[in-house]
């Protein structure tokens, strides 16, 4: 599932692409269900005639902010991405949704397995309100994590995925701050320290940074990969210290890395590191 690094890449490539100040002007929908309890007439209603004032990214939604006053959200979910291409391409069997621009460009949503939605209009209200703090938000401080991490008895690592705490931090990120500021993903979080709470705070940021630095995480060429527009591949997957490596020697100490089960999610770490 793409991560904050990986929408804030989309985000990128959406303005990269001009989308900004572009007038919708027609909405396909092809698969109902992609748009989240909406009917088609409220739809183009909210939609068609409006102009995409802004692009941004919250937690790990894709946020369109329209002229006047309303938005729709994209979640990409397991298989979701973004294109934009002409009006006139041929439409592939896997876009679900195809919103058409002023200049005959089209914003489509192409998702193998059906799980991105859209949210549009009042419907966008509440997936963001759920959303908990942004942790490159420059608010965010060690002491911000700290009071969240003692407000929960949970292992840690489930709880940096919690959405509704910290927004935006998925499976591979989550590792690889963990493995950075040498804290096991299964430790206690009424346990951890000021000082780990620091190391963790800096090392959250510091791969969230990188990963957007380098465009993502793609780690395979299959459909459920992460692509940005254009079918640009994140570059980021050779970067990683710790995700996927179970069985290689840890970058810091030689150790070889481990995969375990926390809160049924694959976890990897480095033993000696983490302990």
């Amino acid at each position: 599932m793409p991560e904050l690094p990986e929408v804030e890449t989309v985000v990128n490539d959406l303005k990269a692409h001009n989308v900004e100040g572009q007038r919708i002007t027609a909405v396909r929908i092809f698969w109902p269900r992609s748009v989240h309890s909406l009917p088609h007439r409220s739809i183009n209603a909210t939609l068609i005639g409006r102009t995409i004032k802004k692009v941004w990214r919250r937690g790990k939604y894709i946020v369109f902010d329209l002229e006047p006053d309303t938005r729709f959200l994209i979640h990409l979910r397991m298989s979701g991405r973004i294109r934009v291409v002409a009006k006139s391409a041929r439409r592939d069997r896997h876009e679900h949704v195809c919103i058409t621009l002023k200049n005959d460009t089209e914003i489509r949503l192409h998702d193998t397995r059906k799980f991105a939605r859209v949210y549009i209009g009042e419907k966008a209200k509440g997936p963001l309100e759920k959303l908990g703090r942004e942790p490159l938000a420059g608010t965010f401080e060690a002491a911000d994590l700290l009071a969240i991490v003692r407000s929960r008895s949970r292992a840690i690592k489930p709880l940096l995925l919690d959405q509704s705490l910290i927004a935006g931090l998925g499976n591979i990120y989550t590792d690889e701050a963990l493995w950075r500021a040498k804290v096991h993903p299964a430790k206690k979080s009424t346990a951890l320290s000021t000082r780990e709470a620091a190391a963790l705070c800096r090392a959250i940021k510091a791969v969230l940074r990188k990963g957007i630095k380098y465009c993502g995480t793609s780690l395979g060429d299959g459909d459920n990969n992460f692509f940005s527009l254009g079918e640009r591949r994140g570059r980021n997957g050779d970067r990683l210290t710790v995700y996927q490596r179970n069985g290689q020697p840890c970058l810091r100490c030689g150790h070889m890395i481990a995969r375990i089960i926390v809160a049924q999610r694959g976890t990897h770490f480095c033993p000696q590191c983490q302990r």
